[in-house]
């Protein structure tokens, strides 16, 4: 890569000067403080003055910090020595570090562009990267998305060089016709080790982190049956550095997670190896009733904010409930549903009585449409979390195609989504016209799958998690891209 950064020099500057402006545009009009945000730093500033991983309670002179595990410490970590190095609660310093950080993200997605597809298309990847709006956007939030889509992109870009030199062995076997399977040589077990260091900080950062591990390791597995049915002897006794890798990458990604797991059971008394599924504290309720409620209807994110973000702060606007969260010719669940939401309203607390009743709401509607709840409503939960205008975080109202907002706002949140589908269509795209282009493409493909299957089995459909996956999406879209540049640059040359 630095030899490609070497050659053209003016263009790599050019484009990140063009990157960091975009991402000073949103530090400056749109920064973005959420509760998250401020859950985060209370994190980092009790772990840094106090020397206790815990959150703030009770009021001033009387507060105290409690131990918590509600969150990993991956991004509190990286808030402290923020704040260690520029002051506590040092926000604009936080927000400078993450355009940086993004930025050296859009070099490591290029590379990987270049060793999956060409050195053309590390250029045209590193634009897309570098020049995407919804990368930037990130970058002035004090939120764990630009820490995780960084190592994500560069897990991604160390098990690519890993299968490289994996694949030049084999080739070597091949030519040789060995008899006796290859011995790892140290380079590849650095680079798997890095792969799995890589993969140990998104896990950190936030639990669905894990799911780059399972994505690596059913790729590993997938390439493991390939070896053993290979009709080469030498390639089914390879298998085995399969195995080590995988094992290499399991173990270095789970090792942290050993001394969070035995603090937490010695501090806190309690097995958690990771975060609590729902953020919460052991004796806090979780409405799990009300929860499965609404994922027999949930499938956007205009939804999220009304709706499920109303518990337990707020009143539920039975008005604001799409057609399909109410089974209009069946009475007595419309009136059941009615009745509850009423109660709820009225008291403004979700007791344990009345989560039970949404609870039996939602197993009626479970029992009658099993297809729609497993099936039907993930699928297009992943659909709006792909295809939605990505403005969650920017002034655009949440329901942008009533366009009664703003004009300037609205133009904002149609240019967004259209980017958006550009993005995606050229990525689908690059799948379907040539894979075989596309080098290790199997282990894209098998991130894009795991990581949009379990996003479809969450409640709430927030655009946000699938951004982890756009490192893939632009390597894909640069494939295409680069493809037709080059036909284009071959055509212009047979008219000459």
């Amino acid at each position: 890569m630095l030899n490609l950064i070497r050659g053209h020099r003016s263009f790599f500057l050019g484009i990140a000067l063009a990157g960091l402006a975009l991402r000073l545009c949103f530090f400056i009009y749109f920064p973005e403080v959420t509760d998250d945000s401020r859950v985060y730093a209370d994190l980092a500033t009790n772990w840094l003055l106090h020397g206790v991983y815990g959150q703030t309670q009770g009021s001033p002179p009387e507060t105290k910090v409690v131990p918590v595990d509600t969150r990993l410490p991956g991004y509190p970590a990286f808030l402290a020595a923020v704040f260690w190095l520029f002051g506590p609660g040092n926000l604009k310093a936080v927000l400078l570090k993450q355009i940086l950080v993004d930025l050296v993200t859009c070099l490591i997605v290029a590379d990987l562009a270049r060793r999956a597809v060409s050195e053309r298309a590390a250029k045209i990847a590193f634009v897309l990267a570098a020049l995407c709006p919804f990368l930037a956007n990130y970058t002035a939030a004090e939120l764990t998305e630009t820490l995780s889509i960084f190592f994500t992109a560069l897990a991604l870009d160390c098990a690519v060089a890993a299968l490289h030199r994996m694949q030049a062995a084999d080739a070597q076997i091949r030519a040789e016709v060995r008899t006796q399977p290859r011995i790892f040589d140290p380079a590849s077990l650095n680079l798997w080790a890095a792969t799995g260091a890589a993969i140990a900080a998104c896990i950190l950062l936030r639990p669905d982190g894990g799911l780059l591990l399972a994505a690596v390791g059913i790729y590993l597995v997938a390439l493991t049956g390939k070896h053993l049915f290979a009709k080469n002897n030498a390639r089914k006794k390879n298998v085995a550095n399969v195995l080590v890798a995988g094992v290499i990458v399991a173990a270095v990604a789970l090792a942290p997670l050993v001394p969070w797991t035995i603090r937490n059971s010695r501090t806190l008394h309690r097995f958690q190896p990771l975060a609590p599924r729902y953020a919460n504290d052991a004796d806090e309720l979780i409405p799990r009733g009300f929860i499965r409620w609404v994922k027999t209807w949930m499938i956007d994110y205009v939804s999220v904010e009304e709706i499920y973000w109303s518990i337990p702060d707020g009143k539920i606007d039975p008005q604001k409930l799409p057609s399909r969260a109410i089974d209009n010719s069946n009475v007595a669940e419309k009136e059941a549903t009615l009745a509850v939401i009423a109660d709820f309203n009225e008291s403004q607390d979700l007791t344990p009585d009345l989560d039970a009743r949404f609870g039996r709401i939602a197993s009626e509607r479970i029992r009658a449409h099993p297809v729609r709840y497993y099936l039907v409503l993930p699928l297009l939960r992943i659909a709006d979390m792909w295809l939605r205008p990505r403005t969650e975080i920017l002034p655009p109202d949440v329901r942008w195609w009533e366009f009664n907002d703003d004009p300037e706002l609205s133009a904002m949140a149609v240019g967004f989504g259209l980017l958006g589908l550009a993005y995606v269509a050229a990525a689908l795209w690059a799948l379907l016209r040539r894979p075989s282009a596309i080098r290790w493409v199997g282990l894209f493909v098998s991130f894009l799958l795991v990581r949009s299957a379990f996003l479809g089995t969450m409640e709430n459909p927030e655009p946000r998690y699938t951004l982890e996956c756009y490192p893939v999406v632009i390597v894909l879209a640069s494939a295409l891209l680069a493809r037709c540049s080059r036909n284009h640059s071959a055509s212009d040359s047979m008219s000459q």
